[in-house]
């Protein structure tokens, strides 16, 4: 099989376009490292999702979405989140790459957008990326010559096209499951608003407790009012917050490993099982995360056991909306503090209420991790078919089974 470094078949270009409204310039939407990173494929259904910013025209230009490109993550603080890549399924006139990531172009004459996708997602490309990559601690990085140099196996176009439909028609069921699932938070933060926001939780007569004239009082602390009997508190009352530690080995294992971009890979080690909310201690730091399963966290990532039963699910909708990043510590990486996390303020509801609520959504929650396993089954799949068909192992149809 005939191979050609990536950049003699398509240009690679390094956005520098930071997510900042300036005056002067025009206001588009900004496909960040994060949207970039958890997404097989970028289609104009989340348009809207994308945040705010302006860009000059030059970077417009250059870094306009369209359809048939290839994005991917170019540095991040571990070398296990960079190289991370997106396919670009629609055509974007408003849409264009932030920093942090790199915009591929191919050669549509010898390279399919979807195929090239499905090559970058490969253990083939992750170990590329992690043997090429620049820098330690803090951060790494893949050079324009690393990316220009990476060698693409070339089958007949016409056969990685076919392999696109393959992997897009999984993508689509893959997403249809996290779309389900984000139906399935949402329900469940709604219940939260309910009961510890508006404060309609079921009274002992199953009615709404403030809506059926339930006795609030004032509280100064948190400047508002709250269920008489209730009180307030910081978030150390609720847990404790314990640092993550990198883990060297790339084996691949059982747990899940988490760092503040989300899950990374799976190893044969935890670092701690059961309940558990997750927070940025560096990088991305407003990916709050429910866990609940034996896990490991890197140090980009606290992780925080619990002192009161039953909490973490109210804790993790608490907290999960914050904009962490007026309290950034850090002088160049975003950082947090335990103390900082330890000095929040919350409502204090009573213990009963919080087992009731616990058992309450522990369906909702049950679901939603059944729809991630078989999401991960899903990916587990795709990303054993690739190395399968091109290794001639499986074929393609015409009519986009396999043989």
């Amino acid at each position: 099989m005939k191979k050609y470094k990536l950049g003699d078949i398509a240009t690679v270009e390094i956005s520098g376009v930071d997510k900042k409204i300036t005056d002067g310039e025009k206001e588009i939407r900004l496909c960040n490292f994060v949207d970039v990173y958890y997404n097989w494929a970028i289609t104009i259904a989340q348009h809207d999702s994308f945040m705010l910013a302006t860009a000059r025209p030059n970077e417009i230009s250059k870094f306009q979405l369209k359809k048939g490109q290839v994005a991917l993550t170019k540095d991040s603080e571990t070398r296990y989140d960079i190289g991370i890549p997106t396919y670009i399924a629609d055509d974007f006139e408003d849409v264009i790459l932030g920093y942090h990531c790199a915009l591929i172009s191919p050669n549509k004459d010898i390279l399919d957008g979807r195929y090239l996708n499905a090559l970058l997602h490969t253990d083939y490309a992750k170990k590329y990326f992690a043997c090429n990559a620049s820098g330690s601690g803090q951060r790494y990085a893949l050079s324009v010559e690393v990316l220009n140099s990476f060698p693409i196996p070339i089958i007949p176009l016409h056969e990685q096209k076919q392999i696109g439909e393959i992997f897009s028609a999984l993508d689509k069921k893959i997403e249809l499951n996290r779309q389900i699932n984000q139906n399935l938070e949402a329900m469940a933060k709604q219940l939260y608003d309910y009961w510890f926001v508006q404060f309609d939780f079921p009274n002992e007569d199953g009615k709404p407790y403030k809506s059926s004239g339930g006795e609030m009082v004032w509280s100064e602390k948190l400047k508002r009012e709250i269920p008489e009997g209730w009180d307030n508190c910081t978030l150390e009352y609720f847990l404790t917050i314990k640092n993550g530690r990198d883990h060297k080995h790339l084996a691949e294992g059982l747990y899940p490993v988490y760092g503040s971009g989300g899950e990374m890979r799976r190893v044969n080690e935890n670092l701690y099982r059961g309940e558990s909310v997750l927070m940025p201690r560096k990088g991305t730091l407003n990916n709050i995360m429910y866990v609940d399963e034996a896990f490991w966290t890197v140090d980009t990532m606290f992780y925080s056991e619990m002192k009161i039963p039953h909490c973490a699910k109210y804790i993790f909708f608490t907290i999960k909306d914050i904009d962490f990043t007026r309290w950034d510590s850090g002088t160049g990486v975003p950082s947090m503090t335990v103390s900082t996390f330890y000095t929040l303020s919350m409502v204090k509801p009573n213990k009963n209420l919080l087992k009731r609520f616990d058992k309450t959504l522990a369906p909702i929650f049950y679901k939603i991790k059944q729809i991630r396993v078989e999401c991960e089954e899903l990916i587990k799949q795709r990303d054993q078919l690739l190395p399968l068909l091109m290794n001639d192992q499986v074929s393609v149809n015409s009519d986009l089974s396999l043989d």
